[in-house]
């Protein structure tokens, strides 16, 4: 039943549906680890989630933070408004529909030591993008939030157009991605691997306006998928061998 496969009136075609077959299989493959990196996601956002808030202060500082995503945590300090920058195009859900703006990340300078972490504090209206005063709050703060890699955020997700090239000791303000390290680069002050997205207290009557952060824990549909591209691989290495042997029994009889 193989052999008209590798013939010269089949090869080509066989050529072709194992490429398809292994095409489809890797498809398959490719959903399972996506699966499986969608539950260890799972797991380890849980357990952070479940884990007691953390007190963000001196002693804390030198935790493994960047391990400790998804975590809940309070830090106290003094904003400062020297280092903000602001990630553009980003959209708010408003009384008259999507409104278009920044939003805010300003470094606090944790109290009692010489390290900051940044927060992001929430959406402003586009209007106020390069004109902030109206944001700043002097003095001590005490912020509660959840701790975040920014190379993770899948709500600020990767724009295409990288952020521009600057000279030695300019700064830039207003970020297309949110890079840390680069950030880091471009202050006086050590800046902590993760950043802290603010989670709002009661209801917000004014700008900044801080999301409450929500994460599909599902499985998704990835495991549907992959059932679905093994299937289809299967259907084809069953089905064309079917039909090349139908074609050539269908030669020999007009032969006959």
């Amino acid at each position: 039943m193989l052999k008209p496969l590798f013939t010269r009136r089949w090869l080509l075609a066989s050529v072709l549906v194992l490429a398809g077959f292994a095409v489809l299989v890797r498809l398959g493959i490719w959903q399972l680890d996506r699966l499986e990196w969608r539950r260890a996601l799972n797991a380890r956002v849980m357990q952070q989630q479940a884990a007691p808030t953390l007190m963000l202060e001196a002693g804390a500082l030198d935790l493994d933070l960047y391990s400790m995503e998804y975590r809940r945590a309070t830090v106290r300090g003094q904003y400062l408004p020297v280092d903000e920058i602001v990630l553009r195009n980003q959209v708010w859900l408003g009384e008259t529909g999507n409104q278009l703006g920044v939003d805010l990340y300003t470094p606090l300078l944790i109290e009692g030591t010489n390290q900051a972490i940044l927060v992001e504090r929430g959406w402003i209206p586009q209007a106020d993008a390069q004109q902030r005063s109206a944001y700043i709050e002097d003095g001590l703060v005490t912020v509660f939030g959840q701790l975040r890699r920014a190379e993770t955020d899948f709500g600020l997700g990767r724009s295409l157009q990288p952020d521009p090239t600057t000279q030695p000791g300019e700064r830039l303000e207003t970020w297309n991605n949110l890079d840390l390290p680069r950030l880091a680069a471009q202050m006086d002050l050590e800046l902590l691997p993760v950043y802290l997205q603010r989670i709002p207290q009661g209801q917000q009557t004014a700008p900044p306006y801080a999301a409450v952060p929500q994460m599909d824990l599902s499985e998704g549909s990835h495991f549907g998928y992959a059932v679905q591209w093994f299937i289809f691989a299967s259907l084809l290495m069953v089905g064309y061998p079917f039909y090349v042997r139908r074609q050539e029994a269908k030669k020999n009889e007009s032969h006959g």
